[in-house]
């Protein structure tokens, strides 16, 4: 069974960093794309940032694109989503997600398996 546990969520203050985990088990990590998304209250799901399989091909959201910055350490299993100069709007659920494929890309549908989401929380 394929599992992805994300971690590092927490309160942070408007201009704050944090840097999120998301590790998998159950699947060859190295062979698949994985993405971050985030879902605010009240809002649908976003794209937030994807990476390659190799860590080659990067994609970010205009909204994170100079802060935030994605990676990923195929031994460890393990995706990294470092955010740094948040914001109150950056407030949300965040998710991260193995793809089906190599390839990085933008499309939630694109994604088979989710994690249970970690909370960011910016206050002004």
């Amino acid at each position: 069974q394929v599992q992805l546990v994300e971690s590092g969520g927490r309160l942070v203050q408007d201009g704050g960093s944090l840097r999120l985990s998301c590790t998998t088990s159950g699947r060859t990590f190295s062979s698949y794309a994985m993405g971050w998304f985030r879902q605010a209250l009240g809002k649908e799901r976003e794209f937030v940032a994807t990476i390659s399989w190799s860590g080659g091909t990067i994609y970010y959201a205009d909204t994170v694109k100079g802060r935030f910055t994605i990676s990923r350490d195929n031994a460890k299993n393990t995706v990294y989503l470092q955010m740094n100069n948040l914001n109150p709007e950056d407030t949300a659920v965040y998710y991260c997600a193995a793809g089906k494929g190599s390839y990085a890309t933008p499309n939630p549908q694109l994604y088979y398996y989710w994690g249970q989401g970690t909370q960011v929380t910016v206050s002004s």
